[in-house]
């Protein structure tokens, strides 16, 4: 009669932590899927790939354009940290992507994709290199302007993507501290 008291008290026990769980989990859904809502009509500080593109795709073309009209060894640095920015947002657009579409449900329960959040930060890092390097390059040069305001859209798209990473690190997680201890 105790054995049977003890096992229905440990079914209703295990019945109420999986309905718990599943309560959390609908409503952190219910939450991301209303601040994903929000994020549609509000993206001035989000990151979006396609966007993200576009806009390191426009930096790469004005400062080819630069490149082509700037004579000597300047025009070929130019041409240069061009190139690495454009093979560089190859990579970030595919880290953003991946973060962006990675399974709620997974989020929830082990956290953000660290290897990719890992991958973005790495890649801000080249990059901020590169607007250093472009701004030593550029001091020589005499028409300036068309390459400083690209530079300084860059550097905002850098920030975005900073605040990004940081959302993402923010997230709320059942198990995340686990997950980071297995990546270490």
């Amino acid at each position: 009669m105790q054995k049977i008291k003890n096992n229905s008290l440990f079914t209703a026990s295990l019945a109420l932590a999986i309905a718990v769980i599943f309560s959390l989990t609908s409503f952190t859904l219910a939450k991301s899927e209303t601040s994903t809502k929000k994020n549609i009509k509000n993206q001035n500080g989000q990151v979006n790939a396609e966007e993200h593109r576009g806009t390191v795709a426009n930096f790469v073309q004005t400062l080819l354009e630069a490149a082509s009209s700037t004579e000597g060894g300047i025009g070929q640095q130019v041409r240069v940290i061009a190139q690495q920015q454009n093979d560089s947002d190859a990579t970030t657009t595919k880290a953003i992507e991946k973060i962006q579409s990675r399974n709620k449900i997974k989020t929830f329960l082990i956290g953000s994709d660290y290897k990719n959040l890992g991958t973005l930060r790495s890649e801000i890092v080249q990059t901020r290199n590169r607007i250093d390097q472009l701004n030593r390059v550029i001091q020589n040069a005499t028409d300036t302007a068309e390459t400083q305001a690209q530079i300084q859209i860059l550097e905002q798209e850098q920030t975005k993507i900073e605040n990004f990473i940081k959302e993402q690190e923010g997230k709320f997680n059942l198990f995340g501290w686990l997950a980071k201890m297995f990546n270490k």
